[in-house]
């Protein structure tokens, strides 16, 4: 049995072998006939020829399928084929850049919370300050904003605050490239921006 499989593995060995070198063959020919050689390979291969029967046969089936590839006329295609295509390209519409990636609605949410954000921010430096009572007692004077007190100090220092400042300038510098951006789209494809398509 172990004789039997050496044979096997041999046999496929040689098997491989021959396809390679047919292969190699076939490529040497080919370029023979196309001329596509320099002259010691075309020398080596016209001395194959003289001498091994099995590269003449092969020759000679290459040099037919040539022939046959020659003599085959290439087809053309009809006088309107490129009206056709360009009629049925027509009827599709390309849709414009800025309706189909930019969602309004992304951009409608961030401003709104870059407002509130500001609005809760202005409402938190209102909630801080220190206001005086009325002694008149009308409800138009009945504040006063003692602008003197105001500690700017202890507003701008609160962690929190910084935060809510970072995140608003991150926000404000999102919304700005955004605008530039729609800008520089529109300037480069103007008839993206006008929604019209042929």
């Amino acid at each position: 049995m172990r004789i039997r499989g050496e044979q096997v593995i041999l046999s496929e060995k040689s098997f491989i072998k021959k396809n390679r070198m047919n292969q190699e063959m076939e490529k040497l020919l080919w370029d023979y006939i196309d001329g596509h050689m320099s002259p010691d390979d075309k020398e080596t291969v016209a001395r194959h020829l003289r001498e091994d029967i099995d590269w003449q046969s092969k020759f000679q089936e290459i040099k037919a399928i040539h022939a046959l590839l020659q003599n085959q006329e290439l087809e053309m295609p009809s006088m309107r084929f490129t009206k056709n295509v360009m009629e049925e390209i027509a009827k599709f519409h390309v849709a414009p850049a800025t309706k189909t990636y930019i969602n309004k609605n992304v951009i409608r949410g961030i401003t709104a919370l870059f407002l509130t954000m500001i609005a809760g921010l202005i409402v938190y430096f209102i909630g801080q300050l220190h206001w005086v009572d009325n002694p008149s007692g009308t409800l138009i004077s009945a504040y006063k904003l003692d602008a003197g007190k105001l500690n700017w100090g202890k507003l701008l220092n609160n962690t929190y605050v910084n935060i809510f400042i970072g995140i608003n300038v991150i926000l404000a510098l999102i919304l700005i490239d955004k605008y530039m951006q729609g800008k520089r789209n529109a300037a480069r494809n103007p008839h993206w921006s006008s929604g019209d398509n042929a």
